[in-house]
């Protein structure tokens, strides 16, 4: 297929000059939405480490210089994929406590009590990082375990320069939080008071004391004086996370989700993250409906039948997925070519399909997911490569630090449908598939995906945003694979968004101009343009060369491709 190269017809905010941003080496390529981050991830490379020890220091450092979303107080995801082509995933997706019941976020009038899940200790799941890191390190690791710790143990004790974005964000959590939480004070609030400013050197010794317990060995979060600190202060305030709970808890070894785009092997995440399931869905989608017909990424005829795609897809979302271990979820049919034909038969190329109509027999009355997840990418000099999404749900998680150990909780249990039998037209979803039950994971749409061509690593990419990362990661996907572009044109590349409900689209400046917003609007669609939609840092390959081109997403102030130093 040959499409014309994509045009910006509208220059996005973010796009500056990004030299700095972006990274090209044969030894490998780490990128973050943390140059510190990035930097110890690439520094584990130039050791002799493998993707997958750049992949668990670069993670364990983000629990250091970006605590709003990087952790050992959450979970997420891994994909794998080897350098003689096999593939393979990690689920260290947190668990709701074995104490939890399909209704403990109703109120006395039967509705929804946002607060609960928005902060505090009744919001958090069993947290599975550390069992994660552990499990992909010890099955695929090269280096010793303490070695690719260590570096965000030295991190947290003796402390980094603070970024001019990165002191307002923790200002911002101090004065959310600390007041509530006074653990949470302790940690991140500035000795002697006032406000953190760019320059001033953040010193987390709590956090490196718990790192180095981890570094020495990590099953100490989960059986040794971690999880007991934890036991002892979830019982002092509420919670009901336990030491069962967490010695109970194991990350899981999954095979991947896989599917075909234009030629090109696409490997993701499965169930209970739905990511993979919607980003293989929704390109069957497009192949069905003959993307090679479109001149480029904003043609409005395209950026329609993208929208019609999403809704069909969220709706499918909605309607089946949840944890495997407790659902059955028809991943085998929702990922197939003929499903995605029947789908696509149904849609109108020239006006848009209710979602309510869509939506018939689930939406239960008349008439979101947060974004504060992060994502990086790693491939290494054998061409090995790992996507890895991982979060603490909102902005640094339920806003409660963990006394004596330093480290931020999640509060990921919002991401369970909480109030069952109801899924309305705001976006709530009570669909029996997700509801909350003891020990099981919470849907999520993290969508770490892997592309390779003829047997070759071809790209490696994700996002956090909530439900949008799906079509984040399919707007990086789409760029590099059906338009064409480097690494950097398709990060930079302008983002949409629908997800059934609400019925309404999200367009980043630059997908529209004026006169593809009024057709869109003829065609009956809602489209609201402005802000930013996720963080996409991302790696193409060259297997010809050898060589990983990484690009940093400029949407986020502080990101970096790192290479090795010689």
């Amino acid at each position: 297929m040959r499409l014309r190269p994509f045009l910006l017809a509208v220059i996005a905010p973010w796009v500056v000059v990004a030299q700095e941003r972006d990274a090209s080496s044969t030894r490998g390529v780490v990128v973050s939405t943390s140059g510190i981050a990035s930097d110890v991830g690439a520094a584990i490379l130039a050791k002799g480490g493998n993707a997958i020890d750049a992949a668990v220091a670069t993670g364990f450092a983000l629990a250091v210089t970006h605590p709003s979303a990087g952790n050992i107080g959450g979970g997420g995801f891994m994909v794998v994929r080897f350098s003689d082509g096999r593939a393979t995933t990690i689920d260290y997706r947190e668990k709701a406590p074995l104490r939890s019941t399909k209704t403990m976020y109703l109120g006395a009038d039967g509705k929804i009590d946002r607060s609960l899940t928005a902060a505090g200790w009744l919001a958090p799941g069993v947290p599975g990082t550390v069992r994660g890191f552990a499990l992909a390190h010890k099955k695929y690791g090269k280096l010793p375990w303490a070695d690719v710790v260590q570096p965000a143990v030295d991190l947290a004790t003796n402390g980094f320069a603070m970024s001019k974005g990165f002191a307002e964000s923790v200002n911002g959590f101090v004065r959310r939080s600390g007041s509530r939480f006074p653990s949470t004070l302790e940690a991140y609030g500035k000795p002697g008071g006032g406000d953190w400013v760019e320059g001033d050197t953040i010193r987390l010794r709590d956090l490196g004391k718990a790192l180095g317990a981890i570094a020495q060995n990590p099953e100490s979060f989960y059986t040794g004086w971690i999880a007991d600190s934890l036991d002892r202060q979830m019982r002092a305030n509420g919670g009901i996370i336990t030491k069962r709970d967490l010695a109970a808890y194991r990350a899981v070894e999954r095979a991947p989700v896989r599917g075909t785009f234009m030629g090109h092997e696409v490997i993701s995440m499965p169930p209970p993250s739905s990511g993979g399931t919607v980003v293989i869905q929704t390109l069957n989608m497009l192949e069905a409906l003959g993307l090679e017909r479109f001149s480029g990424a904003n043609d409005p005829a395209l950026v329609h039948l993208r929208l019609e795609v999403a809704k069909r897809v969220y709706r499918d979302r909605a309607r089946w997925m949840g944890d495997p271990d407790f659902v059955k979820v028809p991943v085998a049919r929702m990922t197939s070519k003929a499903y995605a034909k029947e789908l696509a038969g149904g849609i109108d190329t020239a006006k848009s399909t209710s979602s309510v109509a869509l939506g018939k027999g689930l939406i239960t009355v008349p008439v979101g997911e947060s974004d504060e997840t992060t994502h990086y990418s790693v491939v290494d000099a054998w061409g090995n490569a790992v996507s890895n999404t991982y979060t603490l749900e909102g902005g640094y998680g339920s806003g409660v630090v963990v006394r004596g150990a330093g480290f931020i909780l999640n509060n990921e249990m919002g991401d369970f449908n909480k109030k069952p039998g109801e899924t309305n037209l705001t976006g709530d979803i009570g669909t029996p598939p997700n509801l909350i039950a003891p020990g099981k994971r919470m849907l999520s749409s993290m969508s770490p995906v892997i592309i390779a061509k003829d047997g070759q690593l071809r790209l490696v990419t994700g996002s956090p945003g909530g439900r949008t990362i799906p079509n984040t990661t399919l707007s990086v996907v789409l760029g590099a694979i059906a338009f064409g572009m480097n690494a950097r044109a398709a990060v930079d590349l302008p983002r949409l968004h629908h997800q059934w409900l609400p019925d309404a689209a999200s367009l980043e400046p630059g997908v529209a101009g004026d006169d593809v917003l009024a057709k869109l609007r003829e065609r009956g669609h809602t489209v609201r343009v402005g802000g930013r939609q996720g963080d996409a840092h991302s790696i193409l390959y060259d297997a010809a060369t050898k060589t990983a081109f990484g690009a940093a997403d400029l949407r986020t102030p502080d990101s970096k491709a790192s290479a090795p130093k010689p």
